[in-house]
């Protein structure tokens, strides 16, 4: 089992430092744009949207309680909606249309022109993630996408996207989290200074 636990660790120490590599490249780059599109969409009253599956969604749901509660400072709360949390509506649309649609229903009732739809797919290939991204798009929405493979057909339909390109689901998802964690700080503080 150390062996294990010591095998883990190495691969997501040489996962983040590929990542500040990245970062280094282009990836500060994408993660100030997407700080500076939310709190632009943010400060005119639009909303943030979330979607993902499994680790995903709850990446979403931390999200938008950063969002909505508070990352680090006090500051007015902000409008972040994960789509993965209200089981009535996920599990009402998964029984009378289908699993691909529990993202696009919510997104045809509550996404407006302006607002925000952030999805996670580590694939770059979850169906009802990009369904949803793509009526968003077409509602005139922004689409940030968080993907763990290059080139992927989410990343295609995003306006931005911040890819964690790994093998490893699991590593891409840790580079996901100080990514969104970096976004949400710097979304904080555009609002804590003004």
């Amino acid at each position: 089992m150390t062996d294990i636990v010591n095998k883990q660790i190495t691969e997501a120490i040489e996962t983040h430092k590929e990542m500040v590599a990245e970062f280094r490249a282009r990836g500060a780059e994408t993660i100030t744009v997407i700080a500076e599109t939310i709190t632009q969409a943010l400060q005119q009253e639009h909303t943030v949207y979330l979607c993902g599956n499994g680790g995903s969604a709850a990446d979403c749901q931390h999200i938008a309680g950063e969002l909505v509660g508070r990352f680090k400072r006090e500051r007015k709360a902000l409008a972040a909606v994960a789509l993965s949390t209200d089981t009535s509506v996920l599990t009402s649309i998964g029984n009378d249309y289908a699993y691909e649609e529990v993202f696009v229903r919510q997104a045809e009732a509550l996404v407006k022109e302006g607002d925000i739809l952030w999805a996670f797919s580590t694939s770059g290939a979850s169906k009802n993630v990009m369904k949803a991204a793509q009526l968003a798009k077409q509602k005139g929405a922004c689409v940030l996408a968080f993907t763990g493979t290059a080139g992927s057909k989410l990343e295609q339909i995003a306006d931005i996207c911040f890819c964690a390109d790994s093998v490893s689901t699991a590593r891409s998802q840790e580079i996901h989290q100080l990514a969104y964690h970096i976004v949400c700080d710097l979304v904080e503080k555009a609002f804590t200074e003004s």
